[in-house]
């Protein structure tokens, strides 16, 4: 038996590599956590993932466990810097891709452009067969002209193939036939084919998803296998995971088959996170907030579960119809304000925060390295909210000079002092910030004021108190080591792998619905035991996606049992009506169907568990580190008390106007505001009784 355990995640952002370390004494229980950071190193994020191990002084061969994030795929989706890909569809589906959806975002537009796809059209090529929706085959599959594809693949020089059929979800036969043929006349080829990914109908949505994962497989495996080599070389035996889009990771060996499920790895495990800890402390229904240099996005957690969905697009907003991706994502909004992003001024003389940010290099123009563009992080400074002696941690020498150049640029424009473009850019950020958790919250049925924000990352504490403030949520809490708490949530997430079938039944049909979710199951049982996993350490749950008949959109409901019954289905259609309703804001008298099913599987493997802190009994003067007028942007200035956050204990508290200075992040507590420190560490600001 060993005498400890270690593990580390590593999350890779778009300006900081953050790493958490636990060491668990198994004899005494006592645990050490140590956290840092170091900045990305694009375009080799593994760099900066084994830099951030050496500046912890993390001996890798001691680790058990390490659980691994990164932002390479959505990085190469966004940068085009992805494989040539070619398609292989069915016969008289080659402009599926091009055809698209007609629900574009800017629709009066007559000068709209659709989005230019992945494969251009003369790498697009058709396979005649066909099965219908039911997955009954109504035409065989003809491979008889795939040497004649292969071999123009290879004169265009693609270098991935995406293959996508006709309701391949209802029956992958063809697929199956035509990868393991492709594989044979062309072994080298990156081949990906789109059973393999979802099993889901919606064409559009289906090819694209396969064409995108096909694109970013040659550079994902690159870097993950870099990254694995690395690792190895400096000793490293344990087991290594990467973080998935739904909140569970995988073992590595199978992410490099699909890295399209790592697309949003890093924002997934800092919800799940948020989750884990509102189970710990007792609030299971949570607005999760996570700001970091460069984005904030931010998730609703209900009674304790993080919603995972497949209906998530990149690149989509006012202008663009982007690309959806039809693998489980974590539901989040997204959006570019950051402690980077940068402020700026329109023609019409207004002022505007982000989305474009400073990232690592130059950054704010505080850090000094040719920055000289004010953002938000350079507001907040000037604002006396974040410690000029203190910047980031004491590890920059902060460039008040350069700040107030860059803040005096815009107030020349705009009339008016650096400071009051400091506090505008603040409000603004806020303003942008408030807009995004609605959209999670008051937009999909549900009131803020029931619920507690958790906020994390290097500018979630920062802005925390003000949010709460304005959506009237109960309190917001403050995670210990809340700079990396995305990696923090890596150590809690499971082994988990989502399952979404579409088949149309009756909702009264329990019968037809026992033997989908028995097969799904096996299917599920078969996949992990193929891991080494065994089929009693796999833990199922199930979610019934349903619909009013006849219309389009439907909603997904708990299943409680995998043999449901005619009382289960009675109950099930209730469960529906609700969920309807609270989404939609209406419920109908018709007959409800459903068109498939959710499954998670999952299973334990190294899930951290958190022990309370040690008290030693110190005073609450013993963290205090002196006082300093803050500037609240909306509630003047202000003499607050300036507190160590590393000197808090557990049943400490106090009262604003206060701020908690962190080696990660600052913490703003504003004058109505009280503070307690709970038996973890996490700071807990109470916004309203």
């Amino acid at each position: 038996m060993p005498d400890k355990i270690t593990r580390v995640a590593t999350d890779v952002g778009g300006t900081f590599t953050d790493l958490v370390y636990f060491e668990t004494d198994l004899s005494s229980g006592a645990q050490i956590v140590r956290t840092d950071k170091t900045d990305t190193t694009p375009p080799d994020f593994e760099q900066g993932v084994l830099r951030v191990l050496d500046k912890a002084g993390v001996d890798v061969k001691t680790l058990d466990f390490l659980a691994h994030g990164t932002t390479v795929v959505i990085n190469a989706l966004t940068e085009r810097k992805g494989a040539k890909v070619g398609l292989i569809t069915t016969k008289g589906f080659r402009d599926v891709l091009e055809i698209g959806r007609g629900n574009r975002p800017d629709f009066f537009n007559l000068k709209y452009k659709k989005p230019e796809p992945f494969v251009e059209r003369y790498l697009r090529r058709e396979l005649a067969g066909r099965v219908d929706f039911k997955g009954k085959e109504q035409t065989a599959l003809d491979l008889a002209a795939l040497p004649a594809i292969v071999a123009d693949f290879q004169a265009e020089g693609v270098t991935a193939v995406a293959i996508c059929f006709i309701h391949a979800y209802a029956n992958p036969s063809h697929e199956e036939a035509a990868l393991a043929e492709l594989r044979r006349l062309w072994p080298e080829v990156t081949a990906v084919a789109s059973h393999q990914i979802t099993r889901e109908w919606r064409e559009y949505e289906r090819s694209s998803t396969t064409i995108l994962s096909a694109y970013v497989q040659p550079a994902a495996q690159r870097y993950l296998e870099r990254l694995e080599q690395g690792l190895r070389d400096k000793g490293f035996g344990g087991g290594l995971y990467v973080m998935q889009s739904n909140c569970g990771v995988d073992a590595i060996e199978s992410i490099k088959q699909t890295p399209i499920t790592m697309v949003e790895s890093g924002p997934a495990s800092g919800f799940w996170g948020a989750a884990e800890l509102g189970r710990l402390i007792g609030e299971q229904d949570v607005l999760a907030l996570d700001i970091g240099g460069t984005t904030a996005k931010c998730s609703l957690i209900k009674d304790g579960n993080v919603t995972i969905k497949t209906d998530y697009w990149i690149e989509r907003d006012g202008k663009s119809a982007g690309y959806p991706i039809m693998v489980p994502v974590v539901d989040l909004v997204e959006i570019g304000n950051g402690g980077g992003s940068i402020a700026w001024v329109d023609e019409f003389d207004k002022l505007h925060v982000g989305p474009k940010s400073a990232g690592a290099m130059p950054g704010p123009a505080a850090y000094g390295r040719g920055g000289t563009a004010a953002t938000t992080t350079d507001a907040n400074l000037a604002l006396g909210r974040i410690n000029k002696d203190y910047f980031v941690g004491g590890a920059v020498q902060a460039d008040m000079q350069a700040l107030h150049t860059a803040l005096d640029g815009l107030g020349g424009k705009l009339g008016m002092s650096g400071i009051e473009v400091a506090r505008g850019i603040v409000r603004i950020a806020n303003s942008n910030m408030v807009n995004a958790l609605k959209l999670v919250s008051v937009n999909r049925g549900y009131d803020p004021r029931d619920f507690t924000m958790v906020v994390f990352g290097g500018g979630g504490p920062m802005h925390g108190a003000a949010l709460g403030q304005e959506l009237g949520v109960k309190k917001v809490v403050v995670p210990r080591g809340a700079a990396v708490f995305s990696a923090w949530g890596m150590l809690m997430s499971d082994l988990r792998r989502d399952y979404f079938v579409t088949q149309l039944m009756d909702a009264d049909n329990h019968g037809a619905l026992t033997e989908l979710l028995a097969r799904t199951r096996d299917r599920a049982m078969a996949d992990f035991v193929a891991g080494n996993v065994p089929e009693d350490r796999v833990a199922i749950s199930t979610r019934v996606r349903a619909r009013y008949q006849n219309q389009e959109f439907a909603v997904e409901v708990e299943l409680p049992t995998l043999t449901p019954d005619a009382a289960a289905m009675e109950v099930l259609v209730a469960a529906f009506h609700d969920a309807y309703e609270r989404e939609y804001t209406y419920r109908l008298d018709a007959g409800v169907e459903i068109i498939g099913i959710h499954m998670i599987a999952a299973s334990e493997v190294g899930k951290l568990e958190i022990l309370k802190l040690p008290v030693t009994g110190a005073g609450l003067d013993t963290a205090v580190k002196g006082r300093r007028a803050v500037d609240y942007a909306t509630e003047g200035v202000h003499e607050a008390t300036i507190y160590d956050g590393a000197r808090l204990e557990p049943g400490m508290s106090f009262a604003g106007p206060a701020v908690i200075e962190d080696p990660g992040t600052t913490i703003v507590v504003h004058p109505s505001n009280r503070v307690s420190i709970d038996d973890y560490g996490n700071i807990h600001i109470i916004i309203r009784d």
